[in-house]
């Protein structure tokens, strides 16, 4: 029985928020295939490594972000026979996400807005947007906004944080009573800050690891949904499918509501 050969790679989606944008890093190839197209940061995983470690490696040395402290997880697997022309590839892909990382100390690397990202060489949007949209959904029921922020930060931080990454304005003051009501969400850093207006109270992550209640986005895509019809998630935000339009249209009422489930 002939075993077929076949290559393991890991790609990472690294987001963080930049000058007001989501923002991926990623890289321009300037060899085929592909050439000259922007890529993912990745690498093929050595036969003394298991998939984290050559994460770890990747966000290091092809990533360079070497002392970043960077949240990763495994995002999903991607294995389809024709993803990459060379060769069979099979790849894992990683996101990551950390409050405004620097700029990475690799020449080739630089961070893009997520919105101007429409075409990347292999299967990467397809990679990009799977990657966007854990981090949309994940803010709903975890913690995760806290890894966009600073160990200290104002609940207007953290309010940017999620109309950033789920890409709708959020109304302050039912923001501020739903994240502060989330148990173990937030945690009083015993400081304030004086930047602009009147103090704001600091807060820390807590230790929750789900949120309750959780925190769930715009009641965007039922409004939006027509009979029938599809709805899919990309970096730039929800596109029906079989759409020209680039993002649809936001009902007046929808904008900056979302609720707090009960259980």
């Amino acid at each position: 029985m002939d075993v077929p050969r076949v290559a393991v790679s890991v790609d990472l989606v690294i987001l963080t928020v930049r000058e007001g944008s989501l923002a991926a890093l990623v890289w321009r190839r300037t060899a085929d295939p592909y050439e000259g197209l922007w890529a993912l940061p990745g690498g093929f995983i050595r036969g003394d490594e298991d998939l984290p470690a050559t994460a770890s490696r990747v966000l290091a040395e092809r990533a360079g972000l070497p002392d970043a402290l960077v949240h990763l997880e495994q995002l999903q697997t991607y294995g389809y026979p024709d993803r990459d022309p060379r060769q069979r590839v099979v790849s894992v892909a990683y996101l990551g996400i950390a409050p405004d990382l620097p700029a990475p100390d690799q020449p080739r690397m630089s961070w893009q807005p997520v919105r101007l990202l429409s075409d990347l060489a292999f299967d990467h949007l397809r990679i990009l947007r799977d990657g966007v949209e854990r981090a949309r959904a994940k803010l709903e029921y975890t913690p995760l906004g806290a890894a966009f922020c600073p160990a200290e930060f104002t609940v207007a931080d953290l309010r940017k944080v999620y109309e950033i990454v789920w890409g709708t304005p959020l109304d302050p003051r039912n923001f501020h009573r739903k994240v502060t009501g989330a148990e173990g969400f937030l945690v009083e850093a015993g400081s304030v800050s004086y930047s602009g207006g009147r103090p704001a109270q600091l807060y820390r992550r807590g230790d929750a690891e789900l949120l309750h209640p959780p925190m769930l986005r715009p009641m965007l895509r039922a409004r939006q949904r027509r009979p029938g019809g599809q709805v899919r998630q990309t970096p730039g935000g929800p596109v029906e499918v079989g759409s020209d339009v680039g993002e649809c249209e936001r009902p007046p009422e929808a904008a900056g509501q979302y609720v707090a489930a009960d259980r």
